[in-house]
Parts: C-alpha cells; sequence; structure tokens
C-alpha cells in the first residue's frame, strides 16, 4: 500500500505547472510566489540574487515544490531573451507568465532623469511585451495557458507628477484587453491586474509616499495579490481589487478629461 501512496505522490509532483514571476523579490510579486508555491512550480526573477535565494529555500521547504532562481534585470533590453534562453536551457516549460515587474518615479516630467524615464519604459513596457511574446509559443502549442500583466488603476487616466508611469499602466491594459481577443478559443488566457494604492516598497521609490492618494489609504500587499491571483486562476480579463478602486477606475470613463486629470493631479499632489 506504501508504494501506490509514493506514486501518486511523484505524479502530483510532475502535474504541477511551472509559474514564471518577475519582480518577485518584494511586495505583489513575492505575495504572488507565495500564494501560488502550494500549487506551482515557480521561476522567479527580479536583481537581487541573494534575496531571491533566500525565498526559494523558504518557499521549497514550506511547500515541496521546486523554484528556480533566475536573477534579471529588465531595464536591459537583451534581458527577457536572456531568461528565456536560461529558462530553456534547464528544460523548463512557462505555464504561467505573471509580468508584475515595475516602478514608478515622482515629478515633474521635465525635470526627471531622462535615463530612468527610459528604463521605466523598458520595464514596464518593453520587457513585458518580450517575455510576453516569448511565452505565448509555448502556451498555444500547449492549448494551455495564463499570462497576468500587472497594470494599475493609474493607467484609466493621465498622471501629471508621474506621467511616464501612468502613461506605461495604460498600454499594459490596452495591450492585455487586445491580445486577450486574439487569444480567444486557444486555450489561454490572459489577465490585466489592475491595483491601486498599495502598502509595498514601490511607494517609498516612487518618491510617492506623501502624496494625498497614498494618505486616503492603501490596501495591504496580500490582499492585493488574493484577488488578482484568484481572478487569473479563474480567467477574468480584469481584476481591479477593492471597491474604491473599482469605483474611480469605472467614474473616470465617464468624466470630462480636462476634469479627470486635474483630479489626478490633485491626488498625486503632497498632502499638507
Amino acid at each position: 500500500m506504501v508504494l501506490p501512496a509514493y506514486v501518486g505522490a511523484l505524479d502530483r509532483k510532475r502535474q504541477r505547472e511551472t509559474a514564471l514571476i518577475t519582480g518577485a523579490s518584494s511586495g505583489i510579486g513575492l505575495d504572488l510566489a507565495q500564494l501560488m508555491a502550494p500549487d506551482f512550480d515557480l521561476i522567479i526573477t527580479a536583481r537581487n540574487q541573494s534575496e531571491l535565494e533566500k525565498i526559494a529555500r523558504e518557499l521549497e521547504a514550506s511547500h515541496g515544490n521546486h523554484v528556480h532562481v533566475i536573477p534579471a534585470d529588465l531595464s536591459q533590453p537583451e534581458a527577457p531573451e536572456q531568461l528565456f534562453s536560461e529558462i530553456a536551457r534547464r528544460g523548463l516549460p512557462v505555464d504561467v507568465l505573471i509580468n508584475n515587474a515595475g516602478f514608478g518615479l515622482y515629478g515633474p516630467f521635465a525635470e526627471s532623469d531622462p535615463k530612468a524615464s527610459l528604463a521605466m519604459v523598458e520595464v514596464n513596457i518593453a520587457a513585458l511585451t518580450a517575455l510576453t511574446r516569448l511565452a505565448l509559443p509555448g502556451m498555444i502549442e500547449r492549448k494551455r495557458g495564463r499570462i497576468m500583466n500587472v497594470a494599475s488603476t493609474a493607467g484609466f487616466q493621465p498622471g501629471p507628477l508621474m506621467a511616464v508611469y501612468y502613461a506605461t499602466k495604460a498600454y499594459v491594459i490596452m495591450f492585455s484587453e487586445a491580445i486577450a481577443n486574439e487569444l480567444e478559443g486557444s486555450g489561454v488566457s490572459v489577465t490585466c491586474f489592475c491595483p491601486g494604492a498599495t502598502a509595498t516598497k514601490f511607494a517609498g521609490r516612487a518618491n510617492m509616499e506623501e502624496s494625498r492618494l497614498f494618505k486616503m489609504g492603501a490596501m495591504k500587499s496580500i490582499e492585493v495579490a488574493k484577488a488578482g491571483y484568484k481572478g487569473m486562476m479563474a480567467g477574468k480579463g480584469m481584476v481591479i481589487p477593492g471597491l474604491l478602486n473599482k469605483t474611480i477606475a469605472m467614474s473616470v470613463r465617464f468624466s470630462p478629461r480636462k476634469l479627470v486629470t486635474a483630479i489626478s493631479r490633485s491626488l498625486q499632489e503632497k498632502a499638507k
């Protein structure tokens, strides 16, 4: 009686799908890795290799899955190809792709660091696009797969004082909705995940912790991640966690653009 149970355990391990999560060393990406670890093998990537290796050890010890660490700096144009080359070298499939890596910068565009703005476009748009294109052929061939592109409620309106960031997230929304339509009937789902203000290191890096938007209250990262994961597994095309975020995202579609932009500017300004 022991042998069949042992063989069954091996079969379950072999049947695990593999999920690639970018930006997995902290915030929503880390939360998603922890949520998915009981059911998926993982490929986790970010710039911080030592932190990724620590996360991998903890997840494998807790859940008995395989967690593959492949560090990458997605601000470098060659990084997506290099990442997928290493994934192929290890003989790993990508059954689920979570394009979570991204960052923002705060301040007037005319005073911004040009290199940092272009790096943001590279990570938030170019890398996400390249990774999606690299993952799709295998998913389509297997007739199954899931893609989650992490956008933001920022993508529904212009964002004075974070002009480039808001614009990159608008791209992610439109790109995700378009390819979701193209992939209907293929067995591959595309979920556009649009969190609002979330308590992660993102706000500190973007220098916007004192903005009115964040002072209004930020959702807990784990609750945001749970909503995204649940929506992706259900095959939803769009997931906006939180009632306030849903209200904001929907209301801007029916309001005058100048008013929407003015309100967005007000929320981005520092709270007094």
